[in-house]
């Protein structure tokens, strides 16, 4: 990682993040319970939700989150294993491990997320300098 050779405005890569980036809304929701079983089916249904926070956001790609590093001018965010990452406000609370994040719905038409369901792979990354939410996700595929 290299060093900024001026200060870094981090209010101001805030704003852009938030203005530019996380410009979709998106659900965080907590399992609540144990998946039912469909008698008639013999398939095990989703298990309760609670929802923790649904508000502006994005679910980006390994791709995408590195794109938003050019945005910003600066790397704010260490490799991933993940292919997904969601970024969220800092006013948003920290997603717990096996929390799940729904788009509801995107800025852009062909974003391709809305609907989809990942899995928070583990809790939300904290910092005591930050500029963004990021959680590493896994999504969930229902065959």
């Amino acid at each position: 990682m290299s060093t900024p050779t001026v200060p870094v405005d981090l209010e101001a890569v805030r704003q852009v993040l938030e203005s530019t980036v996380m410009v979709d809304e998106v659900r965080i929701s907590r399992p609540t319970g144990i998946p039912v079983l469909d008698v008639v089916t013999g398939l095990v249904g989703p298990a309760p939700t609670t929802t923790v926070w649904q508000g502006s956001g994005a679910v980006l790609s390994a791709h995408g989150l590195a794109a938003v590093e050019h945005l910003v001018g600066g790397r704010w965010l260490e490799d991933t294993a993940s292919w997904y990452g969601l970024v969220t406000p800092l006013s948003a609370p920290l997603p717990q491990r096996g929390d799940l994040v729904t788009v509801i719905t995107a800025k852009s038409p062909t974003a391709g997320t809305v609907g989809r369901t990942w899995q928070a792979l583990d809790p939300g990354e904290a910092s005591t300098v930050a500029v963004a939410r990021i959680t590493r996700l896994d999504e969930v595929v229902i065959i």
